[in-house]
């Protein structure tokens, strides 16, 4: 055996595809390792947390020596299985084409230890028998990335194994018994792939491949065959991956898989019975509640990922670590309340243990981040932080807190909301500034729920506070997010927009939504990317009629409707889906190439369950949403973030490259399934719907405030002025001739306000000034808000 392998440091890393067709874990927080599957082979493995991945993929490679190499994801036809209901747990048979063998694989996880184990059976057919020789091929990825392994063959209690390591992570891969051969080598130049590809033989046996992009290789005994069993285990040391390994393997696999499927089982039986609501007999629903229930972290319990794929990962190297495995409020608390709906509580709370552990001190939260609360990507995403306050609120009317008392991240967050609003830096497509209907939704819905809390609190004048506010928000929601001259279908020129783009950081920006101009990002670079925003539309106001604050079957909304289904949607074989929004960029290249900074948008499954929620409030029979998604499902019952869209497309309907499973559907599609089980939508919420469907907000409020500067205010409306230290307003409604000083009033939140009644009968300006009185000085600035004439019947 040579020493070291040759061809150092082998070719560029990539991860591999994103399409997965099954996630797996124990149920058990012993068991701190994820697998996930795709083309018929394991490929990203997660260890010690759901956001680590150290592998890219390790599969079978079977030759006869003389006449034919394969290797599983290239040359087998494969099908999954799951081994029961509700059990993560897989089989997957594959056949090789010319019929000379059949090979089954059950893959799971030791119910107790960072250990995957697969149990493989090869069936050649009799012709073939003996002449088939068996190889494991495992390309590391160890800490998050594929520069920077080592590996080498190694000797544990009498078995030739293969390590691999870098800093303080191991691996260890071993079958049942030993190796007959080993070797480890630099991918793309001297790994066993290019080795047996070669001359169909085992010609190289290399000790160890050091600091580099390297695979390893083992040879199944012959005399092994035709039943073995593979194990990879992972640890902090060598000593410890090694261990590990041993003893998994000590342990026959059957007596494994028995106890993996039980502790399945005893998680699954309590959960609420929807399966006779499904269209499926309740297949897709089984496997979302699992699916969701393995999102979650062992180390950080309540940490739920948005998906264990790395979208487009195949053209990705170590440059990009995020992939999906990283935490989103907003698909977090989307997943927290699927489990809800399914019935059950502890997961929903520790979720919202782990939510109010990583908030900012500021009350806001990461756009995304790490499960150690580390911030990924920077941009602030006001429905991100207005999610974990309607989780809260959603928990504290199930009386499913426990002692967990969060007002004081409902509060910080409220207070984040009212600073940093009402334009957010990034909508819920995380890619444009300003006055998103989405993102208002989330905001109000959260305010008034936050009010709820504090008028439980006995803090009246808080939820005063508080719910006016949140009016303010909603009275002006059509004044900024919706177009009166809009081109897209003739007849119909008022409707909601994706997004009134204006800057945050502007306080005097337009707020127009007949103007402005919106880049769309991610377009290829030859296309136009800028547009006027009144002509690109989503269907982010049906938040509005989830939550509560508009009334389905409303004019503007079924309009909206109508250009939104005239310009995205997609009728594929199995039901309707949708775009993004009009133009979108963010999917797989026009070619059908990966994502790589630009593309085409395709259709999300997710917004055909966002419309069949739309449907069931309007009255409407919402099954046929249901059952679109239950089609667009993969033969796993995975839901896809994108399906391919074009007519006459051979996949049209079909996974198209991008994340899989996206757990916000598989959430969306319980929430949807309980919600016509219930005969009303799951996440409507009463106080919010109380005071805004029977019309009690009030609507005579504009707000002025540090980064929002209105340039008029309607006569008999009453303008307030608020500020996030204390003050006195300086103001006069008839140039100076008579002069107010009013000191701010507090509210609990280190915001301060003064109200100023603006008479039905005035015409001159409000003008005003402020004196911060815990500075002793002047603001040193006039202000003029203009007063307008009331609109008739205000």
């Amino acid at each position: 055996m040579r020493e070291i392998a040759f061809g150092a440091p082998g070719i560029e890393p990539r991860w591999t595809s994103s399409s997965k067709e099954g996630v797996g874990t124990a149920y058990s927080t012993a068991s701190r390792v994820w697998f996930t599957l795709s083309h018929g082979i394991l490929n990203e493995i997660y260890y010690p947390t759901i956001d680590r991945p150290q592998t890219r993929y390790m599969q079978l490679l079977i030759t006869d020596g003389a006449t034919f190499f394969h290797e599983e994801r290239r040359h087998l036809r494969s099908t999954v299985e799951y081994l029961q209901r509700d059990t993560l747990g897989y089989r997957i048979c594959s056949e090789d084409p010319e019929g000379r063998y059949r090979l089954q694989k059950e893959i799971l996880c030791d119910p107790h230890q960072p250990c995957v184990l697969l149990r493989a059976r090869l069936q050649p057919a009799p012709e073939w028998k003996d002449k088939l020789r068996v190889y494991v091929l495992l390309a590391p990825h160890l800490e998050v990335g594929g520069w920077g392994n080592s590996a080498c063959v190694a000797s544990a209690a009498g078995q030739r194994i293969l390590l691999a390591w870098k800093k303080q992570t191991w691996l260890a891969l071993g079958v049942e018994g030993s190796f007959a051969r080993a070797s480890c080598g630099y991918v793309g130049v001297s790994d066993g792939w290019q080795d047996l590809h070669d001359n169909l033989q085992m010609d190289w046996e290399f000790a160890a491949a050091l600091e580099g992009n390297i695979a390893v290789l083992g040879q199944v005994d012959p005399a092994a065959l035709p039943e073995f069993t593979v194990a990879l285990a992972f640890g902090p040391s060598r000593h410890a991956a090694i261990t590990t390994l041993m003893q998994s393997l000590a342990i026959p696999f059957a007596q494994h898989r028995e106890k993996y499927i039980e502790q399945w089982n005893r998680v699954c039986c309590d959960v609420v019975p929807l399966d006779e609501h499904a269209g499926d007999g309740g297949r897709l629903f089984r496997i979302s509640h699992s699916l969701l229930l393995a999102h979650e972290d062992k180390t950080y319990a309540g940490a739920l990922i948005a998906s264990a794929s790395i979208p487009w990962g195949e053209a990705k190297g170590d440059e990009d670590i995020g992939g999906y495995h990283l935490v989103w409020t907003r698909d977090l608390v989307n997943s927290a309340t699927g489990l809800l709906a399914c019935g059950d509580q502890i997961t929903p709370q520790r979720a919202l243990v782990y939510l109010a552990c990583s908030q900012r001190a500021d009350g806001g939260f990461p756009q995304n981040f790490w499960l150690d609360g580390t911030p990924y990507w920077s941009a602030i995403q006001l429905d991100e932080v207005a999610f974990p306050v309607m989780l809260a609120w959603r928990l504290w009317k199930a009386d499913a807190l426990g002692a967990i008392d969060p007002y004081p991240m409902v509060v910080s967050a409220a207070r984040f909301l009212i600073l940093n609003g009402p334009a957010t830096e990034q909508e819920r497509w995380e890619e444009n500034a300003g006055y998103s209907p989405s993102t208002l939704a989330a905001n109000i819905a959260a305010l008034v729920c936050a009010a709820d809390f504090a008028r439980a609190r006995s803090d009246e004048v808080l939820a005063r506070f508080l719910e006016d506010y949140a009016d303010f928000l909603e009275s002006h929601l059509e004044r900024w997010t919706v177009t009166t001259d809009g081109t897209l279908v003739a007849g119909i020129p008022r409707h909601y927009i994706r997004i009134h783009p204006v800057n945050p950081g502007d306080p005097y920006a337009e707020e127009d939504p007949n103007r402005g101009w919106i880049q769309i990002r991610n377009r290829p670079p030859a296309e136009p990317a800028w547009f006027p925003a009144k002509d690109i539309v989503d269907a982010g106001f049906l938040e509005l009629v989830r939550y509560g604050i508009r009334r389905p079957g409303d004019p503007l909304i079924e309009d909206s409707l109508r250009v939104v289904d005239a310009v995205l949607k997609v009728d594929t074989p199995a039901g309707p889906c949708w775009h993004r929004y009009n133009h979108d960029g963010y999917g797989s290249t026009a070619d059908g190439g990966p994502f790589l900074g630009w593309g085409v948008g395709r259709a999300w499954p997710l917004l055909t369950g966002e419309r069949g929620h739309y449907e069931l409030a309007a009255g409407r029979d919402a099954r046929l949403y249901l059952n679109a998604l239950e089609q667009l499902a993969s033969s796993g019952g995975l839901l896809p973030e994108q399906v391919w869209d074009e007519p006459g497309h051979p996949r049209l309907g079909r996974p198209a490259g991008s994340a899989m499973p996206l757990m916000w559907a598989h959430a969306e599609y319980i929430k949807l399934l309980r919600s016509i089980t219930d005969g009303q939508v799951f996440d409507c919420i009463p106080v919010v719907a109380e005071r805004y469907l029977k019309r009690r907000g009030r609507k005579d409020l504009e707000v002025w405030k540090p980064n929002r500067r209105p340039r008029r205010v309607a006569a008999g409306q009453t303008l307030r002025v608020q500020a996030p230290k204390a003050f006195r307003l300086h103001w006069t409604l008839n140039g100076w001739s008579t002069i107010h000083d009013t000191m701010a009033a507090d509210t609990a939140l280190g915001i301060y306000f003064v109200d100023v009644p603006v008479p039905r009968s005035q015409t001159a300006p409000v003008q005003f000034t402020l004196f911060w009185t815990d500075e002793d000085r002047w603001h040193g600035e006039d202000f003029t808000v203009a007063v307008e004439a009331a609109e008739k019947g205000a």
